[in-house]
């Protein structure tokens, strides 16, 4: 059994009961879309791309009630790698990755510069907020987290720190204006801006027509 195939069996362990739009379904995208992109990508590392996109969401801090289960869940996953002969070498890559890649650390401008492996890894992540598919995990997250679809009264923020932008006083929709539109503008990849131009109109697509059904009801 290699490596990547003893990674992918604890990512689907780990996140084999995730209601929220980052199941196992939503890594196995994130890793085809690197696979694209690492074709044009020649100097990157096959493997850390691979491994920190099959990992990339197992210690997540929104998917655990708190922020002490998160770190033990990123603890047995840099235990699992030494058990099964990662380099600790690649394994600084793969944690470095995971750690810097989030949407939320960019904000506050703590995130640590990603090379080209973790560029890969955090545009295909970020395709995967994009289009059809991200309209569906967007509403399936508001729906878990209990947020408001819509309301025409409250604006889109720009959130400030990472706290604002998890805080769930703002819609679903309004996600689109605070992140969804706004990834196009921030990937790393020529590779990446190309798949986004199709999933950045759909959206704007599907935005429009949302609002032309709602509002009929007033």
């Amino acid at each position: 059994m290699t490596q990547l195939t003893e990674i992918t069996d604890y990512m689907q362990q780990a996140l084999a009961k995730d209601n929220t739009g980052h199941s196992v379904d939503h890594i196995n995208r994130v890793v085809a879309l690197a696979d694209k992109i690492l074709i044009h990508e020649p100097s990157a590392n096959q493997f850390i791309v691979r491994a920190a996109a099959l990992l990339h969401d197992v210690y997540d801090d929104k998917l655990f009630n708190t922020e002490t289960e998160a770190l033990a869940a990123k603890k047995d996953l840099m235990t699992f790698l030494q058990a099964i002969q990662v380099s600790p070498g690649s394994i600084t890559e793969i944690i470095q990755i995971i750690d810097n890649m989030s949407w939320s650390k960019s904000i506050e401008g703590h995130a640590e510069p990603l090379d080209i492996n973790g560029q890969i890894v955090q545009d295909a992540d970020r395709l995967e907020a994009m289009g059809a598919i991200a309209i569906t995990r967007a509403i399936t997250y508001g729906a878990v987290k209990k947020r408001v679809l819509y309301d025409p009264s409250i604006a889109p923020r720009t959130a400030k720190n990472k706290a604002e932008y998890r805080s769930d006083d703002s819609t679903t929709i309004n996600h689109f204006y605070e992140k969804l539109l706004l990834i196009k503008d921030r990937l790393n990849t020529e590779t990446a801006r190309q798949i986004a131009t199709s999933r950045q109109q759909f959206m704007l697509d599907f935005l429009e027509q949302f609002k032309s059904e709602w509002h009929l009801l007033k």
